[in-house]
């Protein structure tokens, strides 16, 4: 590797800034911005200044080449100042004292990150993946001295992600934000650009604008309705769009037997379905929901849709829809349906889908549904269960219910009644 003058570090000129004091220094941005060079470059210069500890660490860190140790090393050597520095195994030393440890936040406790709180600097590769409970263990421990400054850095993923809430939409006091993509790096390489260029024509808009200009996405990668998600953001069919008093309200059930139930509330005007609340808890007896759906006093559900095991007897003798007819509810219960049948159904139905803006989880679970890949075979296989499975498949009921029931047509002025008086 050629070595760079040692006297001239170069930076590109979207970080100017970088060197400033700030307690909180956000930088976010897509591929070949040159974020990590610029970080690894400045925390190098700033280690030889002065003896400082660096702790780098990122969310998941099996073994020390899922951390910036080798990134560091490389721009040590290209700035021609490896002679500065001894370059250990899972450490690197500069010669006055300054270290580089390096450590993975998901392993941590609230006791073991305690040894983290006399660093000077903490970068945090690929925030984005960083989860609210390592945020939540971690910021104490950083500031507890007062003199720690917190880097991240991280290609943005989805706007409900941790670290996006947390540091962009409401950043802290003492936030500093760089956003740096292709276009602001003066060394983009030729061969990195022929691949942007191709994939400016090849990929879908929100996946290029994702991966080369640092916007959010309407879903995780690999998200089975990640089209029609992006479709609905773009069309702004996530808003205001609270009960209409003029339409009956419906609502539909994901029953969990030892996890989460989720019911979505929605009403039909016309074609279009409106989806105007949204609930969801564990852990809770059926006529615990039916109080909820009862206590709601902007609406009065007029029908109960199940999926097909909710006339399936369980352990008490009685089925969910014996129990809720017994609470006076009109139920139907949905006939059996193949999922890839009922995942097909819904992305038909999301093209006349208007969702409320205070529904986030449920849209939270829309655009966390994803499909299980084998390491095996690398292909997309049946949907994963998990925490945002249940929200989708109350979806995939509503979608399948939502043909049953008679579409309103809303606020409308009765017609017209004049006459003349002589």
């Amino acid at each position: 590797m050629e070595a760079e003058d040692p006297e001239v570090v170069e930076f590109p000129a979207k970080l100017t800034g970088i060197f400033d004091q700030a307690k909180y220094k956000i930088f976010r941005g897509g591929r070949g911005g040159g974020k990590s060079w610029a970080i690894a470059r400045a925390l190098i210069l700033i280690s030889l200044q002065r003896k400082v500890r660096v702790l780098c660490a990122r969310e998941t860190q099996k073994s020390i080449r899922d951390s910036v140790h080798k990134l560091l090393v490389d721009q040590i050597a290209r700035m021609g100042m490896a002679k500065f520095f001894a370059i250990q195994q899972v450490q690197i030393s500069a010669l006055n004292g300054s270290e580089f440890i390096f450590a993975g936040l998901s392993d941590q406790t609230a006791d073991s990150i305690k040894s983290y709180e006399a660093v000077d600097y903490c970068w945090i590769e690929e925030g984005h993946v960083v989860s609210d409970n390592s945020w939540t263990i971690l910021l104490p421990t950083l500031f507890r001295t007062g003199r720690c400054e917190l880097w991240v850095s991280f290609n943005p993923e989805l706007d409900t992600d941790p670290t996006w809430v947390r540091f962009v939409e409401h950043p802290p006091p003492g936030t500093k934000h760089f956003e740096c993509n292709w276009r602001d790096n003066p060394w983009f390489p030729p061969e990195l650009d022929e691949l942007r260029l191709h994939d400016s024509k090849t990929l879908r808009k929100y996946e290029y604008e994702w991966i080369w200009e640092g916007k959010c996405k309407p879903a995780i990668s690999g998200a089975v309705y990640a089209d029609e998600l992006a479709q609905l953001f773009a069309d702004g069919r996530v808003g205001d769009y609270p009960v209409s008093a003029q339409l009956p309200v419906f609502a539909a059930f994901d029953l969990g037997w030892n996890d989460k139930t989720a019911i979505i509330v929605f009403q039909k005007q016309q074609s279009a379905i409106r989806i105007v609340d949204y609930i969801e808890d564990s852990h809770k007896p059926i006529d615990w929901y039916s109080g909820e759906l009862m206590s709601k006093p902007s609406y009065r559900v007029q029908e109960l849709f199940l999926p097909h095991d909710g006339a399936h007897n369980h352990l008490t003798g009685q089925s969910t829809q014996r129990t809720l007819e017994d609470l006076r509810w009109r139920v139907t219960v949905l006939p059996r349906q193949d999922v890839e049948e009922g995942i097909k159904q819904l992305r038909l139905a999301f093209r006349q889908l208007y969702i409320d803006r205070r529904c986030t989880r449920l849209v939270e679970c829309l655009k966390r549904y994803r499909r299980v890949i084998p390491a095996s075979t690398g292909e997309p296989s049946k949907p994963m269960h998990n925490e945002f499975s249940h929200g989708a498949d109350a979806a995939r009921y509503m979608a399948q219910a939502a043909p049953l029931v008679t579409g309103g047509q809303g606020l409308q002025l009765p017609p017209l009644k004049y006459g003349w008086k002589p």
